[in-house]
């Protein structure tokens, strides 16, 4: 029985241009990447940048460090085009139900909630709580994605959770004063 190849090694056939390892490779991310995309953005646009995020990854794959984890690098790639996108964006994303956490028992209501929260944080704070309790990566695999110090990305989900907590307070707050 043929073990199964590692991400790094299918991005090293993709470069060597072996067709059966692209399909490979875009069948083990198709998922993740587009719900990174979904939360990251709201829901907006999420097709396109997927699509783009492919071609830009198709694209650069010579340039792919082998040494490098596939998984940081792809999805560098495709937030790196989703901050692209919100500032082409002006408005704030749109809230979106989130399949993932109807999948996982929470019921629409609050899953649509969640979302709605998590839709109303910055950019930078959103993507840390994306990456770190969605796509459960560590925060040193957080911080190459992001581009941005360790220290950084713990900063960024310190004052998340934060404002995530006051969010949920006042809308709380709000539904008692109806």
């Amino acid at each position: 029985m043929e073990a199964m190849a590692s991400d790094e090694e299918l991005a090293g056939r993709v470069a060597r241009g072996d067709e059966v390892a692209v399909e490979e490779l875009v069948g083990r991310y198709s998922r993740a990447l587009a719900h990174l995309i979904e939360r990251h953005t709201g829901g907006r646009d999420v097709e396109d940048i997927y699509q783009e995020t492919w071609i830009r990854a198709l694209g650069a794959i010579d340039g792919f460090d082998l040494q490098r984890k596939f998984s940081s690098w792809i999805f560098r790639i495709a937030v790196n085009l989703c901050r692209d996108s919100h500032r082409r964006r002006a408005a704030r994303p749109q809230a979106t139900e989130d399949s993932a956490l109807v999948g996982r028992g929470i019921d629409q209501a609050a899953a649509l909630d969640a979302a709605s929260l998590l839709a109303r944080l910055p950019v930078e704070q959103r993507e840390a709580i994306v990456l770190r309790y969605y796509h459960d990566l560590p925060e040193s695999e957080m911080a190459e994605v992001m581009g941005v110090a360790r220290g950084t990305v713990k900063s960024r989900l310190h004052t998340a959770l934060g404002k995530l907590a006051v969010l949920a307070q006042d809308d709380r707050d709000g539904d008692k004063v109806k």
